[in-house]
């Protein structure tokens, strides 16, 4: 298979699709002020073709900040594209659209990876589209888009998740997950005066959790909301950790990007050596994949500012390019399989 890239920094979609012919999938990432405008142009130009689409930043060598980028796979790929709606409330209400379309592309777990894009209430998406899935061992890679949109074969849609299904003809798909983040101390919080809807975390051991962060790092509540960049909380999941970011100072509560729940058990997070953790990442995605004819990323934003500011981001995008063809999205949570994670990088390698 073939992977494109195409972009244009000024929102020009005739100049992100120069050069792309015959595609089997488009994702469309773009701007909120084009991306309706974007997603019908884009139909108009490849009727028939299964696409999904969000607003958000995309990259390959270069990033795309304000304008619009195409990830298109061609040659040798089977794919489709759909929506489960209403994800606040009844996803699975749609779920026969994604078990039709399993049939239909013939799935298989060596060769087949779902993509998806989701406008929000991430973790009740991924719960219903896993019960697919996990049966058939297909993997899962994706992210949040921003303004509370994403696309489908060229239509709009709010409260959803857009998802497309690629099984590669002539090869593996392999995904992984990338974490920056290593366990800080011992500290150990159980959470309690959570609100589930809103993501806030009202107290750890039974003291206001904003205090508790600030008391551990030594930081002013204004100094919160880029701490979090270094020290994230984190969930035990099995023998995973799930990367809980801060998103605001609600009081004294702290509201994050992922649901929290009472009774929780929280661990606090250090930023770790994370070029070094990059160079580990694609020495391993080398060694399983001799011959790499793609990579499809979700980096959080969270990583893009930290990188940004740190001057890596337009090293780590020629590190990974070296890989081969890579291109991806920046995302407000990454999916993993059933996980929505924090400040990760989750991919998927096409031989």
């Amino acid at each position: 298979m073939k992977q494109f890239f195409g972009s244009s920094q000024h929102g020009s979609l005739q100049e992100a699709v120069r050069g792309l012919q015959n595609p089997q999938l488009i994702l469309l990432m773009s701007n909120q002020r084009q991306f309706e405008q974007h997603v019908q142009e884009l139909e108009k130009l490849f009727p028939q073709v299964p696409s999904i689409g969000c607003i958000g930043m995309s990259y390959s060598t270069q990033m795309v900040e304000k304008g619009v980028g195409v990830i298109a796979f061609c040659e040798g790929v089977s794919a489709t594209a759909n929506v489960l709606e209403q994800v606040s409330t009844m996803p699975v209400k749609y779920i026969e659209r994604l078990q039709q379309d399993v049939k239909k592309v013939g799935v298989a777990q060596q060769n087949t990876v779902c993509i998806d894009f989701c406008s929000g209430n991430d973790a009740c998406a991924l719960t219903t589209i896993y019960t697919v899935l996990r049966p058939l061992h297909i993997s899962l890679v994706g992210g949040t888009g921003d303004g509370g949109k994403v696309s489908a074969n060229g239509k709009v849609y709010e409260d959803a998740v857009a998802y497309a299904l690629v099984k590669n003809n002539h090869g593996r798909v392999k995904t992984y997950k990338e974490n920056i983040y290593h366990q800080m101390g011992d500290y150990r919080f159980i959470a309690s005066k959570t609100d589930k809807s809103n993501y806030i975390i009202g107290a750890l051991n039974g003291q206001p959790a904003r205090d508790v962060y600030q008391r551990i790092l030594h930081v002013t509540e204004q100094q919160i909301l880029t701490q979090t960049f270094k020290n994230p909380f984190g969930k035990i999941n099995g023998n995973d950790t799930c990367i809980i970011s801060i998103k605001e100072v609600n009081g004294s509560a702290l509201s994050c990007f992922r649901q929290v729940n009472d009774s929780d058990v929280l661990i606090l997070l250090e930023l770790g050596d994370y070029q070094a953790i990059v160079k580990d990442t694609i020495r391993l995605i080398r060694s399983e994949f001799p011959k790499i004819s793609a990579v499809f990323s979700v980096n959080c934003l969270f990583r893009y500012k930290l990188f940004s500011e740190n001057n890596y981001m337009q090293r780590y995008l020629k590190e990974m390019s070296a890989l081969g063809s890579h291109a991806g999205l920046v995302g407000y949570g990454e999916h993993f399989n059933n996980q929505f994670v924090n400040q990760s990088m989750s991919c998927v390698v096409f031989e």
